[in-house]
């Protein structure tokens, strides 16, 4: 494995394909794949490096064996909210991690099981070819939290599955599970736990041994729809982020806390 990927501690790598790469997102702690502090930077800085390295022409990203991803861990929202200098520095984190997907040339294909929430699912949902399995649950759980759904759904869901269906999904917090993602084209693909990996791998292998300069340039090109929604996108970002300052998200974390239903305050003028 290429020297460029040592430093990732909340990764691991592997090469199912001479030319492609494999990317498990774990390290964190827990068995349904929080998001820490770390891997939260991580996943937005390893685009670049997969950008730069001759070697990978496609690359799978998937979770651990229950969960893709859990979203953010409560330390690193606490931090968030209490401290301007770490709402600051997620905050570009969290936009970095859009525009790297979308600006890395190599195809990423996601393979999604369980929880989908966060910023794996960010990823998961921004990558090139999504495919999950028919159980997988994928949650977008900005409101719920107390916090406008920033992240990667405002530039992605409408073009995706529509805006009727975004708007049900995003502000409800609402389940989408794989089989039913799959029906809105919220994914590419939907398909039994058995076999995820093996239709993972068969796609990457696919797009690693096809015409390259084809296959980025389409990409390219393609990924001008979501380069159009840029400024929905980081106003929706700001605005999460504004949100962390708010009373809203302090009873969302202590309903999370506390597994009960939020009582959030009467809502704002605005």
């Amino acid at each position: 494995m290429a020297d460029r990927y040592e430093s990732y501690t909340r990764f691991t790598f592997d090469k199912p394909h001479p030319k492609v790469l494999r990317i498990t997102m774990g390290g964190s702690g827990g068995r349904l794949n929080p998001v820490d502090a770390t891997m939260h930077r991580e996943l937005g800085d390893v685009w670049r490096d997969i950008d730069a390295d001759p070697d990978v022409n496609s690359v799978i990203l998937t979770g651990g064996p229950k969960a893709f991803s859990a979203g953010g861990d409560f330390a690193m929202i606490e931090e968030i909210m209490a401290d301007f200098n770490a709402r600051a520095r997620v905050w570009k984190e969290a936009r970095d991690m859009v525009y790297n997907i979308i600006n890395c040339s190599k195809p990423i294909v996601s393979a999604m099981r369980g929880p989908a929430v966060g910023a794996g699912l960010v990823c998961g949902l921004l990558s090139d070819i999504s495919i999950a399995t028919k159980e997988a649950r994928i949650i977008d759980g900005h409101t719920r939290l107390g916090v406008a759904a920033g992240d990667h759904a405002a530039i992605v869901w409408p073009l995706l599955c529509g805006m009727a269906k975004a708007k049900y999904y995003l502000l409800l917090c609402e389940t989408v599970s794989g089989a039913e993602a799959e029906r809105i084209g919220l994914i590419s693909l939907a398909v039994e736990d058995a076999e995820l990996d093996a239709k993972a791998e068969e796609i990457a292998i696919r797009l690693a041994e096809g015409a390259q300069s084809a296959i980025r340039w389409t990409k390219y090109a393609l990924n001008n729809w979501l380069r159009m929604a840029g400024p929905t996108f980081d106003a929706s970002l700001a605005l999460e982020f504004m949100g962390f300052s708010g009373p809203e998200v302090r009873e969302g974390v202590a309903s999370h806390r506390e597994k009960r239903k939020p009582v959030f305050p009467p809502g704002s003028p605005v």
